[in-house]
């Protein structure tokens, strides 16, 4: 097994994946922008931590320069601001680009030569269903996450050669401790009403994809997309 780089590793679908890629028997090294929360993931996984701000190109880099080998990175760590775009900030804007695209594309560009070195490696991005469906009042989120999928594109071109698959996952209703607030169980229910599958996802519905698109048993899998979202993107479900 190699060594598994996970971003936004602190909590919600960096932790379970964290702890699933752990699980597989790699080593996992979770990486977060707060610390405290990468070291608890670090230890309840038996893997390594360092503090990284993926918007920042001297944090990345510094990082990887720590990291001697990386086999498969997956890009989790993401924000969100969600106003109209009439409400958004500059600052907002700025924040959510920086994250969740200049810090794909850093960290992409930071330990991609060193799956190259190694003979090859796996990259999951982490995209979303809302680049497929949009949402009134959600700003330039979803625009984000539909450039991650073109971004995943763009590495597969590009990396394949060098035996670097890249791949997007683009997780539905989640609940999270990020979104928790908005999941009472009766909310829970009544989304879950939204989705074909009449429930909403877990952590770990996200985590056991990403473990099969960094297996062998996804070997011939780059360029793609998968939506983990109980069928939401296939279309509306009968009333």
């Amino acid at each position: 097994m190699g060594v598994a780089v996970i971003t936004g590793a602190g909590r919600g679908l960096g932790k379970a994946t964290a702890a699933r890629l752990a699980r597989d028997g790699h080593a996992v090294v979770a990486l977060d922008l707060d610390a405290a929360a990468a070291e608890a993931t670090a230890a309840a996984v038996g893997g390594s931590w360092h503090q990284c701000d993926v918007a920042d190109w001297g944090s990345v880099e510094a990082v990887a320069a720590r990291i001697e080998r990386c086999d498969i990175l997956v890009n989790n760590a993401g924000i969100w601001r969600f106003h109209s775009l009439l409400d958004t900030t500059p600052d907002d804007l700025q924040s959510v680009i920086a994250v969740n695209i200049i810090g794909v594309v850093q960290c992409s560009r930071a330990f991609a030569p060193k799956m190259i070195a190694a003979g090859g490696g796996s990259i999951v991005n982490l995209s979303s269903g809302a680049a497929w469906t949009n949402s009134p009042g959600v700003g330039v989120y979803p625009a984000t996450k539909a450039a991650v999928i073109s971004l995943t594109k763009q590495m597969a071109l590009e990396w394949g050669a060098h035996g670097i698959r890249a791949n997007a996952v683009g997780p539905g209703l989640i609940v999270t401790e990020g979104t928790s607030g908005n999941y009472s169980e009766e909310r829970k229910i009544e989304r879950g009403k939204s989705v074909p599958m009449l429930r909403v996802g877990e952590p770990r519905d996200i985590a056991d994809v990403i473990s099969f698109l960094c297996s062998d048993d996804a070997r011939y899998v780059s360029g793609q997309v998968i939506y983990v979202d109980g069928g939401v993107t296939a279309g509306r479900a009968a009333i």
